[in-house]
């Protein structure tokens, strides 16, 4: 007999979440050993204990066949309060009840307290740690107790000196004055009846400490805040609240200095000193949100690899793994007894420590220790992006196994999986998960490591659709989505950077970059309406369209609003960032910057004509359909000769126009020989940059030429992807040659050996070697499209994607003649096979739920 269970169950897209302050999106997925199973009703309760005795609510039986996206219109909720659920489904015959899941509330009536500081103006230009602390009293038996908090830099919490929590880089980096996320910490086992001491550590981080490449600090205010306001529920029903006000006291920590870039000092010899007075920062409550999911947190902790001696005598420890975080460290010694680390990223031509590529970046930890004996240190108040460490300082001796490397980014859950018969690709996958997982942290850094970091629009446009095939990726751009819509400007502009610190900075006459223009650059401001749509294909949610509408409409409107006959462009333009086939000395691609700035303008506007009649704005879907038609227009009339060649040879105006779909149908043969023609002048290798990198692979295997696509792919040598592979790479790197095949560096001023964007070829691997698609028609998997193609000398795939819904998984095998394709289609899912090219069997199979397998001949 068939058996069907509930699992997975999600509140928001996230497990059992704390600081839900709203009705939450409610979520599920089946199981079962038997096919074609589909949801047919389901029925939700909620309760306020564990017991689950008496639902609060009950939804009542509904004739449902969505198990995700179910969001009820009200649900009677309170502040800081536990929530258990559970969903019952009827679905294929069968019916099963779920184990419970959890959620916590936020404060659903806000902050009670103020936002209070123990620095004065004079600490403006000091990147200490100091600490607002009060006494806490607990006068019964706590059956719960949350802390609500956020700060003005970055915070941890203490209890009688034990860290509350498991936040890393709290509150995170937001538009402050206009957003800033509070988060929910329970403290219910760290309670008991007594007296506690509470203390809060302020460091300067994102907030007042040095950021970007202008090197200013004090960017949204020139003094760390806390503000923070604890919920106890007694078991004998009485309640008490503790916030934050001028009754805290302050002082300083062993903690001297502390900043993103720089790193840490700490004296652990000085404890909490030198007493300083509370003071109130006037702040807007308004500006407050819950964070649920995307806190960043320690994700893994990785073991050093091996220690190293190089030739200029320096003392090396390899993690063996590029990465962000910090190291924990144990030492021995006598109180007094300094320890000083140094992170970096690779090791030069000689193997020596080279650090030139961290700018002004110094990522450096100091600690002195404080009782002596055995003390286990790790910094708080920063994080490296590093797969080395130099020992600059050490009491004794250098033992591998007293360092641990301590990985730290937003916390998401991982969804993609995917395993070839070739060893350079799957270590690729690799390199491209752990570019995410180096820059996802709390926003989408363009680097981990030097005097930078900051949220690239294009950066994080071009990999979106990727990041979406490898983490639950929902959560945390919905956050940093928020911030482009507080730093669009009042046209509709978007910054290059979210968040902006680059508009209206001090020192804008020193760089060229904050001179010429600060946002609406194509490509990268196009962000506002791409990841989005990405999410919506990857989730299946119109929550986020409709959340994101008003921005998208206005970045598209700001296109037209500076367009002539379906031609645009405005100040700055990137244009195909760091191609190669750039004039020397030039960042920007030999592609004309008319050629991006119209494609991006026709496929923003298409997008934005889906999204309009999606949500039933019929009359703008009709104003953006005629948008993108006049923008598609003006291309093949200023870029395509009358005998329909391209007039900008470049390999990116080629995929331009054919993944935008902007060549008429009569010259696209003609447009997609010219790509190839112009890849074969470079010995079968891509060029592309920033903007073309990303689509090559599909404008060559969409329309063809899945050949010429995995020979790209496949390619070893000096430029491609696998060329970073063979050298060496853990992570996917800015430039194509950040190492050249003699071991020399390319320029120090801009060589990130940590940058996810050449990492979009990720989209490519799961959607063509493994063919997982997702309909448009049926986003979010709820139909796909399973398109598997062989090639490259490959025997096998593995490609699997936890959806929504469960997962989907496509394994396919070639012996001979013979090509095996075992398709796993999730429960209230279907899915199409396509006959892979060069394949013969049935053109296309219809799948329900279950595990498939089909049969081709197959001759390449």
């Amino acid at each position: 007999m068939s058996e069907l269970s509930v699992t997975h169950l999600t509140a928001d897209y996230l497990q059992n979440p704390m600081g839900i302050v709203a009705p939450p999106q409610f979520a599920w997925q089946l199981r079962s050993d038997a096919q074609n199973v589909c949801q047919t009703a389901c029925r939700l309760w909620l309760y306020g204990d564990a017991a689950m005795s008496d639902p609060l609510w009950d939804s009542g039986m509904l004739p449902r066949t969505d198990s995700a996206h179910y969001r009820p219109a009200a649900l009677p909720l309170e502040s800081a309060r536990r929530y258990w659920w559970r969903v019952w489904v009827q679905a294929g015959g069968m019916e099963c009840v779920s184990q419970p899941g959890t959620f916590v509330t936020g404060l659903l009536e806000g902050f009670a307290g103020e936002m209070i500081t123990s620095e004065s103006p004079s600490d403006a230009a000091r990147s200490h740690v100091t600490a607002v602390s009060r006494t806490l009293h607990i006068d019964g038996e706590v059956e719960a107790a949350y802390l609500y908090c956020t700060a003005l830099g970055l915070y941890h919490i203490f209890i009688d000196s034990k860290r509350a929590g498991d936040a890393e880089l709290a509150p995170g980096w937001t538009s402050y004055h206009k957003h800033l996320c509070y988060q929910t910490i329970e403290l219910t086992d760290l309670l008991t009846a007594g007296e506690h001491n509470f203390s809060a550590w302020l460091g300067v981080g994102w907030y007042k400490g040095r950021m970007g490449f202008l090197h200013a600090s004090n960017n949204y205010g020139d003094r760390t805040a806390f503000l923070g306001q604890i919920e106890i529920r007694y078991r004998d029903g009485r309640r008490q609240r503790v916030v934050t006000d001028t009754q805290f006291a302050g002082s300083d920590t062993p903690i001297l200095f502390a900043d993103i870039y720089d790193g840490e000092t700490c004296d652990a010899r000085l404890g909490l000193h030198h007493e300083r007075p509370v003071s109130v920062v006037p702040w807007d409550t308004r500006v407050l949100t819950a964070q649920a999911g995307g806190v960043c947190r320690v994700a893994e902790r990785l073991p050093v690899r091996a220690v190293l001696l190089t030739q200029r005598g320096e003392t090396v420890l390899d993690f063996g793994q590029n990465h962000s975080g910090v190291v924990e460290m144990r030492m021995r010694g006598k109180a007094g007894d300094t320890a000083e680390l140094q992170c970096f990223e690779v090791l030069d031509a000689q193997g020596n420590v080279y650090t030139a590529n961290l700018r002004s970046a110094r990522q450096t930890i100091r600690y002195t220790m404080g009782r002596g004996g055995e003390e286990t240190y790790r910094a708080l108040f920063t994080f490296q992006g590093y797969r080395y460490v130099h020992i600059k300082a050490w009491p004794g001796e250098v033992r591998a196994e007293d360092f641990t490397a301590l990985v730290i980014h937003s916390d998401m859950e991982k969804t993609g999986a995917f395993e070839c018969s070739d060893p350079l690709l799957n270590r690729l996958w690799l390199n491209i998960l752990w570019g995410l997982k180096s820059n996802f942290v709390d926003i989408p850094t363009d680097c981990p490591q030097r005097d930078e970091r900051m949220g690239w629009t294009g950066d994080a446009q071009v990999f979106s659709a990727t990041a979406c095939l490898l983490m639950n990726t929902y959560p945390f751009f919905d956050k940093w989505l928020t911030d482009l819509v507080c730093d669009q400007t009042a046209e509709g502009g978007v910054p290059h950077v979210v968040p902006d610190t680059l508009t209206g900075a001090e020192k804008a006459d020193d760089n060229w970059l904050v001179r010429e223009g600060t946002h609406s650059a194509a490509a990268w401001a196009d962000a506002a309406v791409i990841i989005p749509w990405n999410l919506y294909l990857a989730y299946g949610d119109t929550d986020i369209l409709r959340k994101q509408y008003d921005s998208m409409a206005a970045w598209v409107r700001f296109m037209k609003n500076h367009a002539e006959g379906g031609m645009w462009t405005y100040r700055l333009q990137l244009g195909d960032w760091v191609a190669l086939d750039a004039a020397e000395g030039s960042y920007f691609g030999a592609t004309p910057l008319a050629v991006t700035c119209t494609a991006y303008y026709a496929y923003s506007a298409r997008l934005m004509a889906n999204i309009a009649a999606l949500l039933g704005r019929h009359a703008d879907a009709a104003e953006f359909a005629a948008l993108s038609s006049e923008a598609k227009d003006a291309f093949i009339r200023h870029f395509f000769t009358p005998e329909g060649e391209m007039t900008a040879q470049t390999q990116t105006a080629h995929v331009l126009a054919l993944h935008f779909d902007l060549v008429p149908d009569a010259w696209r043969e003609q447009t997609l020989a010219g790509l190839r023609r112009l890849v074969a002048q470079h010995g079968g290798h891509l060029v592309t940059g920033f903007v073309g990198t990303p689509y090559i692979a599909h404008a060559l295997s969409d329309n063809g030429a899945l050949a010429d696509a995995y020979s790209l792919l496949m390619k070893r040598d000096f430029p491609s992807w696998l060329y970073q592979v063979e050298m060496g790479a853990t992570t996917v790197w800015e430039h194509w040659d950040g190492i050249k095949p003699d071991g020399t560096m390319w320029s120090a001023g801009m060589n990130s050996f940590n940058h996810y964007a050449y990492g979009a070829i990720g989209e490519w691997l799961v959607k063509n070697i493994g063919g997982l698609r997702t309909d448009e028609r049926a986003p979010g998997y709820r139909h796909s499209i399973l398109t598997p193609q062989v090639g490259g000398g490959l025997t096998f795939a593995d490609v699997r994607e936890q959806t929504v819904y469960g997962e989907l998984a496509v394994r396919w095998t070639l012996e001979g003649a013979r090509l095996t394709v075992r398709a796993t289609v999730p429960c209230n899912t279907t899915a199409t096979l396509c006959r892979p090219q060069n394949a013969r069997g049935a053109q296309t199979v219809a799948l329900g739920s279950g595990t498939h397998t089909v049969v081709y001949e197959y001759s390449a």
